[in-house]
């Protein structure tokens, strides 16, 4: 696919989303380029999953533009470009029965299942099982998406999205549900996947900066639609500025590379 730049995953400029005649976002600009890995914070209501719904092009912004992979909304396919994209959600619903290594191929066609007209090659089994690898589900490659613990759901939809070799993967929420053990098990998957991978661009959202991977570069803070701040991590997530995000009083250290909150 063409590219705005050399390394420009994502552009947004000046965007809009009113509904109803109420903002859920107003002039939100920001630039995702290859190998940066974004943390979107907020709190519930200010924003966060209208923008991912537009960078993962299933809606177009009111007023304003937005390029993903060189492709800008409105002027493209986009079922077509949705395809390029990886795409990380726990709460995929999935009915049927299906192996965690059925489960990753249905990356190649972003379907809920096996696409039953298609003959899967040999390579496309090998990359899922490569996958499954990186992600640490190698021992659980046969066992049923119902049967699965939340944790390796969250791993197994991880390696789904990378399975069409995507150049930016969008995670909402990938910790929801966890327990301690998985969760830590979960961003360990996921920094491993952002150093083998390291052209990668990724958008994680969260509410909490405690589910934010030690691989986490940049960071955009949203409240009530509009941007509080955003930036490299260094600047963009300290007390001052998660405090004035979530109107509460809060101190933020980090150790070890990982970040953790409590009111003071």
């Amino acid at each position: 696919m063409n590219t705005l730049a050399p390394r420009e995953v994502l552009h947004a400029a000046h965007i809009d989303v009113v509904r109803g005649g109420r903002y859920l976002l107003r002039d939100i600009s920001f630039t995702v380029e290859a190998g940066e890995h974004w943390a979107l914070l907020g709190p519930n209501g200010a924003g966060k999953s209208t923008l991912l719904h537009i960078l993962g092009a299933f809606g177009h912004p009111t007023r304003g533009t937005v390029d993903v992979l060189g492709r800008r909304l409105g002027r493209v396919d986009m079922r077509e470009l949705r395809t390029h994209i990886g795409h990380v959600d726990p709460r995929h619903r999935l009915d049927l029965p299906l192996s965690a290594h059925d489960v990753v191929l249905t990356g190649l066609t972003n379907t809920p299942e096996l696409d039953h007209r298609r003959d899967y090659s040999g390579d496309e089994h090998r990359h899922a099982d490569e996958l499954l690898e990186l992600l640490g589900m190698t021992a659980r490659r046969k066992s049923l998406w119902t049967n699965m613990s939340q944790g390796e759901r969250g791993r197994t939809l991880i390696a789904r999205a990378l399975m069409a070799k995507p150049s930016l993967i969008l995670l909402d929420e990938p910790a929801t549900g966890l327990d301690l053990a998985a969760r830590e098990q979960l961003l360990t998957s996921v920094d491993q996947l952002r150093r083998e991978v390291p052209d990668l661009a990724s958008v994680l959202v969260t509410h909490h900066l405690e589910d934010l991977p030690t691989s986490t570069s940049h960071a955009l803070l949203l409240r009530d639609g509009e941007t509080v701040v955003q930036g490299h991590v260094d600047e963009a997530l300290t007390s001052a500025t998660i405090t004035k995000c979530f109107d509460h009083p809060v101190q933020v250290r980090r150790d070890g590379g990982r970040w953790a909150a409590r009111s003071t």
